[in-house]
């Protein structure tokens, strides 16, 4: 899919943003949209071939196969909800490089199978590639809720 940016107005001002910024919106709510439907070709497609995906709390994903065992972990897990919606793009001067942030929101059941919902932030550093398409290079997210206390060893 080739794309373009804009420069970095909320996407809520959809008259107001630059062809490349509108393209990159658009491809990042694509993308949230395959997530939800755990398509998981489309999901990776997202992604550059030099791509890194940094998890919170997990190593990072530095190759094509690391990054598809990561979603395929994510979109097999039981009660697993994922969007999120960007709200800001920013491109470079030059055109070819950009970055979106946004929010999400993200369901999993946990160890007992009790639902555990989160929501967060995430930022992404999307490259135009030789074709003239863009794929996300970097992703990274995190959540706004906090941290779980660590657990306390028991006295003997």
């Amino acid at each position: 899919m080739p794309a373009q940016s804009t420069a970095g107005l909320p996407p809520e001002n959809a008259s107001d943003i630059q062809p490349v910024e509108r393209i990159l919106h658009d491809l990042d709510a694509q993308w949230s949209k395959a997530a939800a439907a755990k398509n998981l070709e489309q999901t990776i497609g997202y992604y550059s071939d030099d791509a890194v995906v940094l998890p919170p709390n997990g190593p990072s994903a530095t190759t094509k196969e690391a990054i598809r065992k990561l979603w395929q972990d994510l979109l097999a897990s039981p009660g697993f909800a994922l969007s999120w919606k960007p709200t800001r793009v920013e491109a470079s001067k030059s055109g070819d490089m950009a970055h979106v942030s946004g929010t999400y929101e993200f369901s999993i059941n946990d160890a007992s199978g009790k639902p555990f919902n989160d929501r967060g932030k995430y930022l992404e550093v999307w490259k135009k590639q030789a074709d003239g398409n863009w794929k996300c290079a970097a992703d990274m997210w995190n959540s706004d809720l906090a941290a779980s206390a660590p657990a306390t060893a028991e006295k003997k």
